[in-house]
């Protein structure tokens, strides 16, 4: 399969993306800068993390705006495989593919540390592989991670079964201990964690290298 890596001014985690994907994975990966007008071609997107357009607006605000989000749109609502990690979360989020919006941490700082986070639902595009309740140990890098959403749209999460990965301690304030949410299809993940940091045994933890294999399930069942 072939996943196709979305580029913005600012991105930075996108190489480390790119790696995780042909070298623990062993599937094709393809940048796509963000004025691209198409995805054809791709059997699955990664928004990856950084500063988009140096978040000088809200995190992600400018990005929704690049052409390339169009093609983004028009893939998922046709079914196809899209994570966004950090700022691509954030991007989802601000583009209208995921609901809620991202403030502040709770204590106004920047953390990056490995955080424990429990799996809380496998029925997605990428978590197919884990076992639901699953303990794994996955970095996290953000200063705007405190996930927000008002009460009821919370607990249409929870009925829906669209929380992905929860935190055991919760690090930023997100409501709900959420990390990570999709859609009502489960084609569409936002998370805050980065996986690709988390696919390596060199790197201190193999656990995010499930969420890769996860996709290539999906993409192998449905053609």
């Amino acid at each position: 399969m072939k996943f196709g890596i979305v580029v913005f001014p600012g991105s930075n985690c996108d190489r480390d993306c790119h790696h995780a994907v042909t070298h623990a994975l062993g599937e094709d990966a393809e940048y796509v800068w963000h004025r691209e007008t198409t995805v054809d071609g791709f059997d699955a997107l990664i928004i990856p993390g950084g500063f988009s357009y140096g978040d000088y607006l809200r995190c992600g605000a400018i990005a929704k705006l690049s052409p390339v989000m169009d093609a983004v749109r028009d893939f998922a609502e046709r079914g196809g495989p899209v994570v966004g990690i950090c700022n691509g979360f954030q991007i989802l989020l601000e583009c209208g593919l995921l609901p809620g919006a991202m403030l502040r941490n709770r204590s106004l700082r920047f953390i990056c540390k490995p955080v424990q986070l429990r799996v809380a639902t496998t029925r997605t595009a990428f978590t197919s592989a884990y076992s639901l309740g699953q303990v794994v140990t996955i970095p996290i890098a953000h200063a705007e991670g405190n996930y927000t959403i008002d009460a009821d749209g919370l607990a249409r999460l929870r009925d829906e079964d669209r929380v992905v990965l929860e935190y055991l301690d919760n690090p930023n304030g997100s409501a709900g201990d959420i990390a990570g949410i999709c859609n009502g299809r489960g084609n569409v993940v936002g998370l805050m964690p980065h996986p690709e940091r988390a696919a390596e045994a060199a790197l201190g933890s193999t656990d995010g290298l499930a969420l890769l294999q996860s996709a290539a399930s999906w993409v192998g069942g449905s053609r």
